[in-house]
Order: C-alpha cells, then structure tokens, then sequence
C-alpha cells in the first residue's frame, strides 16, 4: 500500500516472468533467500528482519498466483471478443473489470496484452477509474448528508470558545444549541417537527465516532419542549461535534437551554467492546509477535472488529490461545485507568499507537492492569474494570487484503447470546445422533468415515464406468470417416475430475497419431455443475486445432469459462442440460479444423 506498492509490483513482475519461463511453482522461497544471502555481508541487519521480510512476500506471492491464474482466464476471453469483432483492442471496460472485479493490476494487463499482440483502450480505463473514484467522493459526502464541509467551517469560525466533550465522565449535561443545520444548508434559526436536522451544542456527553468506536445515540430534550432522537454523532471537521437528530416534537430554536442524555444501554456495550479490542490487540501481540499490529478496528454494542498487520494466517491453536489469555484477564478482573500526559513521555512509557496517525502534544493513555498489561494512545471510551465485561468469543479471524487480518468477536451479551446457542445445537446434534455431548466428536467422525468410504466406492463405480467406455469410444472414432476423428460422450455422472482427464487422455493415447484426434468428455461433478474435458493428439494440433479453444467454445454454451493448453483444457458451466449441444458444438467446431 502507498509507497510499499512499487515493493508489490516489482514481486508481481518477478511472478509473472518465472511464469513465462516455465516455472509454475512458488519462486520466492527460492529466489529470497538468495538474494539475501548475496547482500547480508553487506548488510547484516537482514538477519533480524528476513522472517517478517519473507513471510510478506511470500504472502505477496500467493495471493498474486490466484490472482494471476483467475485474472488470465478472463483475459483470454477479453482478447478473444476483442478478436472475434474484428479487432485489436481489447476494450476498456474488460480491462476495468479485471482490475476492479479480479484484483489484475493494468500494467499486467498492458503486458499480457503486449504479448499477445493486441492493445488495451488505457484511456477508456483510466476514465472509468475515475468515475469510480468520484463516485466514491460522492458516498463519502452522501455519509455526511450531502453538507459542503465548507458550512461547517463558516460556522466553527463563529464559536466564541470550543466545544467541551464531557463524555468521559458525565452520561447527561445541561447544555445551549449553537447552531441548527438542516438540508445542506448553513445554520438555521429555528426549526419545526417532524424534521431531520443537526444540532450543534456548547458542550456534550455524546461521543463522536472516531477512532472506530461507533458514535453515542440518545435524545435532547429542550425546556421548550422540543424532543430530538440523536442517531449518530460526527466531526465533519477538526473538534466540531455534529449530532444528527430526528426532532419528533415542538420547536427548536439556537440559544435553546436543552438536557443531553446518552443511551447508558449502548454506550456501556461499547465501552466494553472497545476496551476489549485493546485486549485482543495486547493478546495477539503476546502470542504471534510484535509485528501483529493494528490496522483498523469497529467497536459496535457486544461485538468488535479488529483489523491486525500479518502476512499468513495464524493456525487455530494461536487464536485459541488469544481468546484465552483475553478470558483470563477479564478474570483478573483488571483495572482500567486513564491519563492525558505529553507524546514523548507516553511513548516511554511504552504506550502503542497507531503507525500514521496524528497526536497532539497531549495525549490520552489507556491502561489496563496496574503494572499496565495493555497500554494504548486512546481518545475513546472504557469501561473501570475488565471483569464488567464478562466474556469474549472470536468468532472468526480472516484476510482482508495483503498482509492485514482480520478478527471479528462478540462481546459481553453477545458472548452469553453466542454460548447459549452453541449449547443448544450442540445438545441438538447429541441428539440427532444419539450421543452424550462428550462423544459428539467421536460419533460424528464415525458417520464422516463411514460418508468417506461411501464417497470412495461411489467414485470407484464412476471411474469403472469411465474405463468401461474406453473401447466403444476409440471404435466409434476410428470407425468415422471425417478428416478429424471426434470421440465425444456425455458420460452424465463422473465423480473425481481427474478420473475425467485420465480417461480423455487414455482415448487419445489409443486413437494415436495416425489421424488428427479430438477426444471431448463432459458430465455432472458431485455439485451437479457441468464440467468438460478436452484433449487433442500431435496431429490436430498441426493443423491448428486446440484444446483451450474448444474447451471454451464448449464452455459458453454451458454458460461459463474454461481454458487450458493446446494438448487438453477444461472448463465448466452452470447449465447441466446443455451439455449434448455443447458436445455437438465442439465437435463442429473440430471438424472446420
């Protein structure tokens, strides 16, 4: 990301030409070591660093061989329509689509392109990328109800004094309305109910989203009778706090004396999410590394997302470990203490903060345990000790792009929520299977053995079937009078792919090379999903015949995509009634050579 990604590119260049070489296998674990080797003499710091250094390009490489391997399909197929309307450009909207859609960089697709002896509209794409981009700025302003961020900056430039947050201590305030916004439109001095307007107040308990945590909800109720519902709080601009109300009743009016009263419900779920992602966070630390730092994270009412640097996927047994030692903590029932100090001095203390973001010269420190077990620069909310929230559950921990995690967990009622319906269907299942809860795994792995074997005998009967078909296939294509020798079956059925593929090739290496030889296969995997295989001998490939470009002829018609190499390729589709006219289209499309 950012300046990183002229990194990303260089490591995608070097997949792609050891690709062109021949070399289908992973190459950094080959050609990083190597380079280090080679340069560590002169710098000797390489040693420290080489397993964060690796593990992210290696990570690099997977993710971009999955990219390459889904990408280059969708390519060959842009270059083919571009082919068959009488062109050599492959149009700007596939190019788009294969950037936005699949994760394929341009530069690739300028150079696959280049290779195959076609251009690319770049400059259709590069305005397609920017109407994305617009209409990204567009939701981003639509969030912030369509206000030109310049009202809010005429308006902060009236205020005699800033606004005073008190939320850290009190949950309601006696406060005075400083400005009124309704429609886009600058402050307003009055307004009747029912409307949707944004009230801006001297002083508040409410707490702006920022820092992930969701902003407060509750209601303003005036001395004049005016009734606001507040569902969200922002800072459109720097210590400007915006609260986006439904005023359902009376008239508000500026200098109205109101009392601003916080939802205590949802405000105490997620101060107890939050100072629970500062647990995970200390956690992941403790059991992967240093290195596990945060990205990102979303503090909701009994649950909570946190976002984490790494480059592979932590093995279950560490993110057991994570919710246990966070589970063991909330035990310890651990203090929670804040305390505003200077940067350099909570930076000494060995307070965590985010890589990038912006700190004033005072900071806020959040600590958790006295000899400060978790300790993090924090501007959100907490709860006065981790024992309040009761318990944590990770539900799930996945990548969300290279080198960032992320976890996703319930919190508190969410946990309790959680456990009880793991209960339950686990007492279901014990049931279902007439098992104590303690042999439920036991049982269960039973009846997969049993389900495996069954899967094993059904795919030996379909392989049995398969090679039974052989002679009437190499009969029936030897006995043909076209200049091309077409043995093609619907076989229905198949079970394993490669009981597919192994039977086309034992077809052809029957048919031999006497004549050109197309051997076509296709039928219903375990999915019911259609699927064809294709294979081709020397002589159909002299004469300009390819498996690829049946298979995706073939493919098409089945209402998908495939491809391969010139002596077999495989495709698939979604429409299992079409494979007899698939089958007759490929051998027609043989038979014109």
């Amino acid at each position: 990301n950012g300046r990183g990604y002229v990194l990303r590119r260089l490591l995608r260049r070097t997949v792609k030409a050891m690709r062109e070489l021949g070399v289908t296998e992973p190459v950094m674990p080959t050609l990083l070591p190597t380079s280090k080797a080679a340069m560590e003499p002169s710098y000797p710091e390489l040693n420290d660093t080489f397993h964060d250094v690796s593990e992210a390009a290696y990570g690099e490489e997977d993710a971009f061989r999955r990219t390459l391997e889904s990408g280059t399909e969708i390519f060959d197929m842009a270059v083919t329509k571009a082919k068959q309307g009488g062109s050599d450009l492959v149009s700007g909207e596939d190019a788009f689509k294969l950037h936005d859609t699949y994760g394929f960089p341009i530069e690739i697709t300028l150079e696959m392109a280049a290779d195959q002896g076609v251009k690319v509209d770049e400059a259709k794409f590069r305005e397609l990328m920017a109407e994305q981009k617009s209409r990204a700025r567009a939701d981003a302003l639509k969030k912030r109800h369509n206000v030109d961020l310049s009202v809010y900056d005429d308006f902060k430039k009236t205020l005699l004094q800033p606004i005073d947050f008190l939320g850290y201590t009190d949950m309601s305030a006696r406060a005075k309305v400083l400005g009124i916004m309704q429609e886009g439109k600058g402050s307003v001095p009055a307004v009747t109910g029912p409307a949707n307007i944004e009230v801006i107040l001297d002083r508040t308990p409410f707490y702006a989203q920022a820092g992930g945590q969701l902003a407060d909800q509750g209601e303003i109720l005036s001395d004049d009778g005016a009734v606001l519902e507040v569902d969200d709080v922002q800072k459109p601009i720097k210590d400007l706090i915006v609260h986006q109300c439904r005023l359902t009743e009376g008239t508000l009016v500026v200098g109205a004396e109101v009392n601003a009263n916080i939802d205590l419900e949802r405000r105490g779920a997620i101060a107890r999410s939050h100072t629970a992602t500062h647990m995970v966070h200390k956690a992941l630390r403790e059991e992967l590394g240093p290195q596990a730092t945060q990205r990102g994270s979303e503090d909701a009412p009994n649950r909570l997302r946190f976002d984490f640097q790494w480059s592979s996927a932590p093995s279950k047994d560490a993110m057991n470990a994570v919710e246990a030692r966070v589970n063991e903590k909330l035990r310890e029932n651990l203090a929670v203490t804040t305390q505003e100090m200077k940067f350099d001095d909570a930076i000494a203390l060995g307070a965590m903060h985010l890589f990038g973001e912006k700190y004033g010269d005072i900071v806020r420190v959040v600590s958790i345990g006295e000899d400060g077990w978790s300790r993090e620069l924090c501007g959100g909310t907490h709860i006065d000790h981790v024992g309040k929230i009761g318990a944590i559950n990770i539900m799930s921990e996945a990548s969300i792009g290279s080198g960032v995690r992320r976890v996703d967990a319930v919190v508190g009622q969410g946990a309790y929520e959680f456990n009880a319906r793991e209960h339950a269907l686990v007492s279901q299942l014990s049931d279902m299977v007439n098992a104590r809860p303690d042999e439920l795994a036991e049982r269960v792995n039973m009846l997969l053995a049993k389900l495996k074997e069954s899967d094993r005998r059904l795919a030996a009967m379909y392989e049995s079937q398969l090679a039974a078909s052989v002679p009437t296939l190499v009969a029936e294509a030897k006995a043909s009078s076209a200049p091309v020798k077409v043995a093609k079956k619907n076989v229905g059925h198949f079970g394993s792919f490669d009981a597919l593929r192994k039977t086309a090739l034992d077809v052809r290496g029957q048919l031999g090379e006497d004549a050109p030889v197309v051997v076509a296969l296709a039928g219903m995997n375990e999915d019911g999903k259609p699927m064809v295989a294709v294979a081709t001998n020397e002589a159909a490939r002299k004469q300009g015949i390819k498996a690829g470009d049946l298979v995706r002829g073939a493919s098409k018609v089945l209402g998908g995509g495939g491809g391969g190499k010139p002596d077999f390729a495989q495709g698939g589709g979604a429409d299992a009634t079409k494979i007899d006219e698939a089958l007759e289209a490929l051998a027609g499309q043989a038979l014109k050579g």
